[in-house]
C-alpha cells in the first residue's frame, strides 16, 4: 500500500506540469494493462517518470514536409555527403542487403536511401526519450491523441517483449526509433530478427534494421521490378497534384499513377508520375516530398556506386 501511494504521488507530480486529465491517464493505465496483458503497477511506475515536453508539441506543429518547398526540402537530404556515405553503408552491409533484396524484391538502393533519409545511416536517431515523446503527444496533443495513445500502448508492450528499457530508449520527437525510425506499432508488426538470435534490435543492429525496412515495404505490397517515379512534361489537363495514392490510369500501359508538382529554386516547377511503389514508400512517411527525396537519393547512391566500381 505504501509503495502504491508513493507511485501515485510521483505520477501526479509529473503530470501536474502537463495539460492532461489525470483521470484519462489512470484510465489509460487500466486499459493498457488489460489490452496488452501488462502489470498495471509496472505501467504506473513507468508513466510516473515520463516528462511532458513542450518542444515536442512545437516540433509536431512545424514538420519540414509542411513548411518547406521541394527545393528547400531536397537540399537537406540530397547532398554529396549523404550520397557518399550511402555507398559506404551499402559496401559495409552488402551481403545482408543482397540477401534481403533477393528475398523481398525491394531494391537495395531504396532500403539504403530510406535509412539515409531517416537517420543518416544510424548517425542521427533522435535525442528525445521515446517515453516522453509518446506521453506528451498522447495526453497533450488532442488532434492526434488517439494515434499516439495507441503508440504509447505499443511502446510499453514492446519494452516487455524486446527487453527495451522504456526509460532510456531514445528516438524522434514523434517517438520513432532506430536506424529506420519505426514507430512502436510498426516495430512490433514488421521488425525482423535477421540473425535469428531471438532478439530484434532496430536501435543498435543495422542488419535487423535493413531486413525490417525491406519487410515493411514488402508487407505494404511493393511491386518487384515496378517503377517508383518518372519525370514527365507538364500535364495539359487540370488535375489534383501531389496525391499519394495512384488514381489515374495510363491508357497505353494501364498502370495506375498519381502526378507530382514540385517547386524548383528558379520559380519553375517539374512534374513526375508516381506509381504503386511510390505509394508504398509513402506508407513510411505520408509526404510526397519524403518519397521524392528517398527516390532521388536512392538513384544518386546507385549511380555513384556504379561509378566507383568502374574505377
Amino acid at each position: 500500500m505504501k509503495n502504491s501511494t508513493i507511485l501515485l504521488i510521483l505520477l501526479f507530480s509529473s503530470l501536474a506540469l502537463a495539460k492532461v486529465d489525470l483521470k484519462q491517464v489512470d484510465q489509460f493505465i487500466q486499459t493498457t494493462a488489460a489490452e496488452k496483458d501488462l502489470d498495471p503497477q509496472w505501467i504506473r511506475s513507468i508513466i510516473s517518470q515520463a516528462n511532458h515536453q513542450q518542444s515536442i508539441i512545437d516540433a509536431m506543429n512545424r514538420p519540414a514536409e509542411k513548411t518547406l518547398k521541394w527545393f528547400e526540402y531536397r537540399k537537406i537530404f540530397i547532398t554529396d555527403k549523404r550520397t557518399q556515405e550511402g555507398v559506404d553503408f551499402w559496401d559495409k552491409h552488402e551481403p545482408v542487403l543482397n540477401e534481403v533484396s533477393a528475398s523481398t524484391g525491394v531494391p537495395t538502393e531504396v532500403v539504403v536511401a530510406i535509412i539515409g533519409v531517416e537517420t543518416f545511416y544510424g548517425r542521427i536517431m533522435g535525442s528525445y526519450k521515446v517515453l516522453d515523446a509518446l506521453y506528451t503527444l498522447a495526453f497533450d496533443y488532442p488532434k492526434r491523441s488517439k494515434f499516439f495513445t495507441s503508440e504509447l500502448k505499443h511502446f510499453l508492450a514492446l519494452a516487455q517483449e524486446s527487453h527495451i528499457d522504456p526509460l532510456s530508449a531514445k528516438g524522434s520527437y514523434a517517438g520513432a526509433m532506430g536506424f529506420g525510425q519505426f514507430m512502436p506499432s510498426s516495430y512490433r508488426a514488421y521488425a525482423v530478427d535477421y540473425e535469428a538470435d531471438n532478439k530484434i534490435d532496430l536501435l543498435n543492429n543495422p542488419q535487423d534494421a535493413i531486413a525490417s525496412v525491406a519487410n515493411y515495404l514488402k508487407a505494404h505490397k511493393w511491386q518487384t521490378g515496378g517503377e517508383v517515379l518518372k519525370i514527365i512534361k507538364k500535364p495539359s489537363a487540370s488535375m489534383k497534384f501531389n496525391q499519394l495514392k495512384p488514381h489515374l490510369t495510363d491508357q497505353q500501359t494501364q498502370a495506375e499513377y498519381t502526378v507530382l508538382e514540385l517547386d524548383l529554386e528558379n520559380g519553375e516547377k517539374e512534374y513526375w508520375q508516381g506509381f504503386q511503389n511510390f505509394y508504398v514508400i509513402s506508407r513510411y512517411n505520408h509526404s510526397h516530398m519524403y518519397v521524392s527525396a528517398v527516390y532521388e537519393l536512392s538513384q544518386a547512391i546507385k549511380a555513384l556506386r556504379a561509378e566507383r566500381s568502374k574505377q
